[in-house]
């Protein structure tokens, strides 16, 4: 009498692409948000004050963003020059350190494949 065998299953399998799946699906939610753009989000806000040639201080980015100081130097420093590559001026006016948007603003990653060719 021959013997049947059950082909054994581990239950790794479905997992692996249950992960996969998740994982494709949270790529395609980041990619979808960077292409759209809110006008009235409080990021938003904060750059349309910086880009005026007045600038705006720390304290005035505070009163409308309610965020606290660390976090709006924060801002400054990851988003709109990192993330963002624009260039932040600031200067001082009446004892109060003012900061402002300059230049056109163009990406970081466009300037420097410039810069390269």
């Amino acid at each position: 009498m021959a013997k049947t065998t059950k082909k054994r299953t581990t239950g790794k399998a479905p997992k692996a692409r249950a992960h996969q799946t998740r994982k494709k699906a949270r790529s395609g939610l980041r990619a979808s948000n960077r292409t759209v753009s809110r006008s009235d989000t409080k990021q938003s806000r904060a750059i349309a004050m910086l880009r005026l040639t007045k600038g705006a201080s720390i304290a005035a980015l505070m009163d409308v963003t309610g965020w606290q100081q660390h976090s709006v130097r924060g801002f400054l420093a990851g988003v709109v020059r990192k993330r963002l590559g624009l260039e932040l001026a600031s200067s001082k006016v009446d004892g109060a350190r003012i900061y402002r948007i300059v230049g056109s603003g163009s990406s970081r990653s466009g300037s420097a494949s410039a810069s390269e060719s």
